[in-house]
């Protein structure tokens, strides 16, 4: 049985709170933002398992999906679009879906998120198998879109996780891999924007970081294989090469000019 309020949804702490000065406001909602790196570090058990197994379906060809509406899906869809240029893969590689589709990136979509058919027949579009992995992302850990797609995933023999800041909630009990921060009520009573989302980004960011570096998509501590495509990555790049070859700016932008890409310098000069 459900629980009537989720961890979510708990009233603030606070009171009153159109009655404190900017300073207060802003030094509360700090207060609570601090905890948010303590919550995240004890999941951080349950995400090595997740991360482990996005990169076993990966280093198989597979792709990571994630699912999620509302302010969960923006993140989610954010963290994949994120990718390509930080990492040089495809955007095919990390699939980001939101409920109500692009339009619900700028607009709420009403009751986008409330079918628990949607998610499947979305991820359909894509011919979702068994070589891939899905991750359901909801603060509450009760959206029925969100669940809805985890629950036939699964069915399907498809791996899931997922990452909700709720005890105990149905998508984490119909996930595999289930990470479960708990932030505690919003300072904005249930406005889960704020702690919810930042844990959900912190989380999203580990996540997708380290399946880069363990599919080999950092060398040392850089970004070799980044999209060239602005001024500020192209100076970045010459720096990276600068560093690593111990040439000058004018050598290291030649260099990055005939090769296109980090990696490529770096590789073409060990031969």
């Amino acid at each position: 049985m459900e629980k009537k309020f989720t961890d979510t949804e708990k009233t603030s702490r606070y009171d009153d709170l159109e009655k404190m000065s900017t300073g207060t406001l802003l030094s509360n909602i700090n207060r609570e933002d601090k905890t948010v790196a303590e919550s995240v570090a004890r999941q951080i058990p349950a995400i090595e398992n997740l991360v482990d197994e996005i990169t076993s379906k990966m280093k198989i060809g597979g792709r990571l999906f994630y699912i999620g509406a509302g302010t969960s899906g923006r993140l989610g869809v954010l963290d994949a679009s994120e990718c390509p240029p930080t990492f040089g893969v495809s955007d095919q590689m990390v699939i980001g879906l939101i409920a109500g589709g692009d339009t619900a990136l700028r607009n709420a979509v009403e009751n986008a998120e409330d079918d628990m058919d949607q998610a499947w027949k979305d991820l359909q579009k894509y011919e979702i198998s068994e070589k891939d992995i899905l991750v359901g992302i909801a603060a509450s850990g009760t959206t029925p879109y969100v669940i809805g797609g985890i629950k036939e995933a699964r069915k399907q023999g498809i791996s899931t996780g997922c990452i909700t800041c709720s005890s105990g909630s149905p998508l984490a009990e119909a996930s595999e891999f289930p990470i479960e921060v708990i932030t505690g009520p919003e300072f904005v009573t249930g406005s889960t924007r704020m702690k919810a989302g930042t844990a959900q980004k912190m989380v999203l960011n580990m996540i997708s970081t380290s399946v880069m570096i363990k599919l080999g998509r950092v060398k040392g501590n850089k970004m070799v294989d980044m999209r060239l495509s602005n001024k500020k990555l192209v100076d970045r790049g010459t720096r990276m090469i600068m560093d690593e070859l111990n040439v000058d700016e004018n050598e290291a932008a030649r260099l990055l000019k005939q090769f296109g890409s980090v990696r490529e310098v770096i590789a073409n000069s060990q031969i």
